[in-house]
C-alpha cells in the first residue's frame, strides 16, 4: 500500500527540485545562452518602464515649474455683429495686481499689454531711419507693471527692471528682451543707451531673459504702463499674469475673476493649468504603453528561446528520460521536472534581469542629471515574471518529455 511507504521512500517536491536543477549546469555555455534572452527581455521590460517613469517625472516637474504656477486673466470677447470682428467684454482694474495679491496661492502678479504703433513708426536704435536700409521687423512693444519679471519667470541679465516709481512718473525706460538686444546691438546699460519708439527716446535700463512660457517678451521691448499711456495712448491692459503657487491654479483661476470684477465675474476668462498629478498620470499612461509594447516584444524571444532550449534538451534526454519511466517514475513526474526546470531557469533569468534594467535605468538618469524613477514593485515582479514566463516556455516540451514511451525511449537511446 501506499500510505506504508516510508516518506524518505517517496519522490518528494526536494527530490524533484534536485533532479530538475542537476542537469541545469551540466552545459554551462547553452545555460548562459538561454538565460541571457530572459535577461534581456526582462532587463528591457524593466528598464524601459523605469524610463518611463524617469521621463514622466521630467515632464511633470518641467510643467510644475512652468506652466502649472501661471494663471492669465483677460477680458471676455464678444462679436459685434461685423465679420471677424470682436471686442472686449470686460475691463481689467488698473490696480489688479494689488486686488489678486490678497488670494491664497498667488505669488505675484503683473499687468501686460502690446501696443500698436501708428503707421510707419517704428523702434530703432538710432535717431534717424535709413531708407536705404533693408527692411527689418521691428521688436514688438509692450506695456507692464513692475513685477512682470517675477511672474513670467524672467531674470535680468544686466541692468534693472523699472519699479513703482518709473510707472507712476510716467519715466520713459525700457527694458529690452534679450533677442531684441542683440538685434539692436545693444548688450550693455552702464552708458545709458537710448531707443527710439516711434520717434520717442527712451532709456534702456535692463535686458531680460527666461520667460521659458511667455517667449514673446524675449523679441520685444518693455515700458512700464505709465509711460505708455501717457505717449502712445494705453487705455487698458489687456492680460493679468498670476504666478501661483502649485496646485493653486483652479482656485486662483475661480477666485481671481470675483476679486477683479465683483459685479459682472462673467466679463473676464481665467485660463488655469490642468493639475499637475492629471498631466503626470496622463503622460506616464501615454510612454509607458509604448515602451511596454517594446518590453514585451523582448521579453517573448527570451520565452522562445527557453522553449526551444528546454525542447532541445529533451530530444537530447530521451534515453534517460525512458530508464527513468522504466525504474518508476510517473508521466507526471517526468512533466514536473522539466518544468521545474524551465521555470528555476526563467526566474533566474528574471532576477539577472531585474538587476540590470534597474542599473541602467539609474546610470543612464545620472549621466542626464535626472533623478531616477523605478518601482520597487515593478523591480521585484522581474524575477516572479521571468519565472512565469519558464513556465509557459516549459509547458510543451514537458508535457512532450512526459508522453515518451519508456520502451521507444529505450530502443531509440
Amino acid at each position: 500500500m501506499l500510505s506504508d511507504v516510508a516518506h524518505a521512500d517517496r519522490f518528494t517536491f526536494q527530490d524533484l527540485v534536485t533532479e530538475a536543477t542537476a542537469d541545469i549546469g551540466s552545459r554551462p555555455a547553452r545555460l548562459v545562452m538561454t538565460i541571457l534572452g530572459t535577461v534581456l527581455g526582462i532587463a528591457s521590460l524593466v528598464a524601459t518602464l523605469g524610463f518611463a517613469q524617469t521621463a514622466a517625472a521630467q515632464v511633470a516637474r518641467q510643467f510644475d515649474g512652468v506652466a502649472s504656477r501661471q494663471v492669465v486673466v483677460a477680458p471676455l470677447e464678444a462679436e459685434t455683429g461685423q465679420e471677424n470682428t470682436t471686442v472686449a467684454a470686460g475691463r481689467l482694474p488698473w490696480d489688479s495686481p494689488e486686488r489678486v495679491k490678497l488670494l491664497a496661492g498667488v505669488e505675484s502678479a503683473a499687468l501686460t499689454a502690446q501696443l500698436e504703433l501708428p503707421e510707419g513708426e517704428t523702434i530703432t536704435a538710432v535717431p534717424v531711419n535709413d531708407p536705404s536700409a533693408p527692411a527689418v521687423a521691428p521688436p514688438k512693444l509692450f506695456a507692464t507693471t513692475q513685477d512682470l519679471p517675477d511672474a513670467v519667470d524672467g531674470h535680468l541679465v544686466t541692468g534693472r527692471f523699472f519699479d513703482d516709481g518709473h510707472d507712476v512718473r510716467g519715466d520713459r525706460v525700457a527694458v529690452l528682451g534679450r533677442t531684441a538686444a542683440e538685434r539692436m546691438g545693444i548688450n550693455r546699460v552702464d552708458s545709458q543707451p537710448s531707443i527710439f519708439i516711434a520717434g520717442v527716446p527712451y532709456s534702456v535700463i535692463g535686458i531680460i531673459d527666461g520667460m521659458d512660457r511667455r517667449g514673446e517678451f524675449l523679441d520685444g521691448v518693455i515700458v512700464p504702463q505709465g509711460a505708455a499711456r501717457a505717449d502712445f495712448g494705453l487705455e487698458a491692459p489687456s492680460e493679468l499674469t498670476i504666478h501661483i503657487a502649485v496646485g493653486a491654479g483652479p482656485q486662483v483661476a475661480k477666485q481671481s475673476v470675483l476679486a477683479l470684477e465683483p459685479d459682472a465675474p462673467d466679463t473676464l476668462k481665467a485660463r488655469a493649468p490642468a493639475a499637475a498629478s492629471e498631466l503626470s498620470q496622463n503622460v506616464q499612461a501615454d510612454v509607458n504603453i509604448v515602451f511596454l509594447i517594446l518590453g514585451v516584444i523582448a521579453l517573448l524571444a527570451g520565452g522562445l528561446g527557453i522553449a526551444n532550449v528546454t525542447l532541445l534538451s529533451v530530444m537530447e534526454r530521451v534515453g534517460e528520460i525512458g530508464l527513468r519511466r522504466a525504474l518508476g517514475a510517473t508521466r507526471r513526474q517526468i512533466g514536473r521536472q522539466f518544468m521545474v526546470e524551465s521555470i528555476v531557469i526563467g526566474f533566474v533569468g528574471g532576477l539577472i534581469g531585474s538587476a540590470l534594467g534597474v542599473i541602467g535605468v539609474i546610470v543612464v538618469a545620472m549621466v542626464q542629471g535626472w533623478a531616477p524613477v523605478t518601482d520597487p514593485v515593478i523591480a521585484g515582479a522581474g524575477a516572479l515574471l521571468g519565472a512565469l514566463v519558464g513556465w509557459a516556455s516549459g509547458w510543451y516540451p514537458a508535457r512532450r518529455a512526459a508522453r515518451i514511451e519508456p520502451v521507444a525511449a529505450l530502443r531509440g537511446a
